[in-house]
C-alpha cells in the first residue's frame, strides 16, 4: 500500500480531569465565539496540503461515485450557483433524484406536503444540506455489498448510524452544525470495509488478542502502512472535491477528547464527531473510549452519558439494520455502570 510518508499522528487518550475541566457556561461562550468563524479551507490545507496524493491508494479499488454527485458538489461550492442548474445535475441521475426526494420527504423534516422535484427539494433543504445528504447516501451505496473478510456490513452500518446520531446530539450541546456532525460521523470510516478487506492479514495482527503491538488503532495503521484510515479517507474526499468542513471532521475523528481544548475546533462539529468516535466498535478503534465518555459525563453537566445513550437508542433503533452481533451504545453504558461484583 503506497501511503504518504508524512503522517499526522493521532494523539493517545488524554486525562479528562486534567485537560477538560470546563463548565457549561464556558462551553457556551466559546461556542458563540467560534460559531461561523472557522476557515475550513485553511484548516484542510494545514492538514493535507494544497494538492492531492495521486498514489495514496493506487493499489486499492476505491468506491465509484456517480459523476453527477461530483459535478453537484463542485458547482455547489460556487456562492453564485443557481438552484436550477444544481437541480438539472441531480435530475440527470435517477438514483440521486430518488435519494434527494427521499431525504427531503423524511418525517423528521415535518413537511406538510410532499415534495416531488429536485429544484423544490434543494430549495427546501438548502444547497449545503442537500450536498451533505447526497454525499452521505452516495458513499453508503458505493460501498461493497458482498460479504467481507473482517467486517459484517450490517453491524458496521449500525455502529456508524449510532455514532452519527450521538455526534448530532453532541453538536447540539456545543451549538455546532448538527447536519455536518451527523454526516461526518456516518462517513468517517467509509474506507475501512475496503482497506480491511484488501489488507485483512495486517489488520488481523491488530485484532489478535495475543498481539503485543500498539493498542491504538490509528497508531497501528500509521506504523504499519504509513498512514491511518482517517487521513486516507480525508485525502480521497479531497480528490473527489468534497467540502472542506466535511473533510476536516473526518480527518480529525480520532483526536478524542483532546480536540475539546482546541481554540478553533473545540466547539465545532469536528469535536462532536471526535467525541462520538469514542464509542466502541468491532474493530476496537477507541481503546478505553467508554471510560473517557464516562469521565466527560462527570465533568460536563450538560452531558449525561446514560441519558444520552437512551436518547440515541430510541432514535437509532427504528433505523437499525438486522444484526445479531451489534452491541448498542446503551448496552455498553449499562455494562459500564453495573455495580462491581465481589
Amino acid at each position: 500500500m503506497s501511503w504518504p510518508a508524512t503522517v499526522h499522528s493521532v494523539p493517545l487518550p488524554i486525562d479528562v480531569d486534567a485537560a477538560f475541566v470546563v463548565v457549561d457556561t464556558q462551553l457556551e461562550q466559546r461556542a458563540q465565539e467560534t460559531a461561523g468563524l472557522i476557515d475550513w479551507s485553511e484548516k484542510r490545507e494545514a492538514m493535507l496540503g494544497k494538492t492531492s496524493e495521486p498514489n495514496l491508494l493506487s493499489d486499492i479499488k476505491l468506491p465509484v461515485l456517480p459523476q453527477a454527485l461530483i459535478e453537484f458538489s463542485q458547482l455547489a461550492d460556487d456562492p453564485y450557483c443557481e438552484i436550477q442548474k444544481l437541480a438539472a445535475i441531480v435530475e440527470s441521475d435517477t438514483g440521486l433524484t430518488c435519494q434527494l426526494l427521499r431525504a427531503v420527504n423524511a418525517s423528521v423534516n415535518g413537511l406538510r406536503h410532499k415534495i416531488s422535484s429536485a429544484h423544490h427539494a434543494i430549495a427546501t433543504l438548502g444547497i449545503r444540506r442537500a450536498k451533505l445528504q447526497l454525499i452521505t447516501v452516495a458513499l453508503q451505496n458505493a460501498l461493497p455489498a458482498k460479504q467481507l473478510k473482517l467486517i459484517n456490513l450490517a453491524t458496521f452500518w449500525n455502529a456508524n448510524l449510532e455514532r452519527a446520531i450521538f455526534a448530532k446530539h453532541i453538536a447540539r450541546l456545543l451549538k455546532a452544525d448538527e447536519h455536518l456532525a451527523f454526516s461526518a460521523a456516518l462517513l468517517c470510516d467509509f474506507l475501512l470495509p475496503v482497506l480491511t478487506n484488501d489488507r485483512d492479514e495486517r489488520y488481523l495482527e491488530f485484532l489478535n488478542p495475543s498481539s503485543t503491538g500498539s493498542s491504538n488503532f490509528c497508531l497501528f495503521e500509521d506504523q504499519t502502512f504509513g498512514c491511518n484510515h482517517a487521513e486516507a479517507a480525508a485525502r480521497v474526499m479531497f480528490d473527489w472535491g468534497f467540502p472542506d468542513d466535511l473533510i476536516c471532521c473526518v480527518m480529525q475523528h480520532h483526536h478524542g477528547l483532546a480536540i475539546l481544548t482546541d481554540a478553533d475546533l473545540g466547539q465545532s462539529a469536528a469535536a462532536a464527531v471526535a467525541v462520538a468516535s469514542l464509542i466502541p466498535d468491532p474493530l476496537r478503534q477507541s481503546s478505553g473510549g467508554m471510560e473517557q465518555l464516562q469521565n466527560l459525563s462527570n465533568v460536563w453537566n450538560a452531558f449525561d452519558l446514560e441519558q444520552f445513550a437512551e436518547t440515541v437508542y430510541e432514535e437509532y433503533q427504528p433505523q437499525a439494520r438486522d444484526s445479531a452481533n451489534h452491541i448498542s451504545l446503551r448496552d455498553h453504558v449499562r455494562k459500564l455502570l453495573e455495580p462491581a461484583t465481589v
